[in-house]
């Protein structure tokens, strides 16, 4: 299925560019009011990991916070607002083999805003949403492999 996406995309390599040094997506971000709030939510409601809670700036004065589902790579970094970034608006892909077994999981759970499932019809994969209390949205997509 994934191959079917690329119909109609052109070789997108420039000879007069050097190749990527990137190999992958680390950490996405997402601007949220209050750290302790979202870590709160992520991992005692959603039951994700913390993966860091670290000071730093001029007398640890601020604090880089990562989280992530058990077992992911990539981390969602949460971040309070600086300038123009303000909660809210962001919106990350997380993969599940089974997005009905998590779908009801999650939609039980209270304080938990969810989409309805929806897709799964050709090579568009089986998802739904969950919104974080700022207003983020993470779609949890059926894995490729398991459609």
């Amino acid at each position: 299925m994934r191959s079917s996406l690329r119909v109609g995309f052109t070789d997108m390599t420039n000879p007069m560019q050097s190749p990527t040094t990137v190999s992958k997506i680390g950490v996405a971000m997402f601007t949220i009011a209050n750290q302790d709030a979202a870590i709160a939510y992520y991992t005692q409601t959603l039951g994700w990991e913390l993966r860091a809670d670290i000071g730093f700036g001029d007398e640890g004065g601020n604090r880089w916070v990562e989280v992530a589902p058990p077992g992911s790579i990539a981390r969602l970094a949460l971040n309070p607002p600086m300038g123009a970034w303000q909660p809210g608006g962001s919106a990350i892909g997380v993969e599940t083999p089974d997005v009905d077994a998590e779908y009801a999981r999650v939609s039980a759970i209270d304080g938990v805003t969810t989409t309805e499932p929806m897709g799964g019809e050709g090579a568009v994969p089986r998802m739904f949403s969950i919104e974080d209390p700022d207003g983020n949205h993470i779609w949890v997509v059926q894995t490729a492999a398991e459609q």
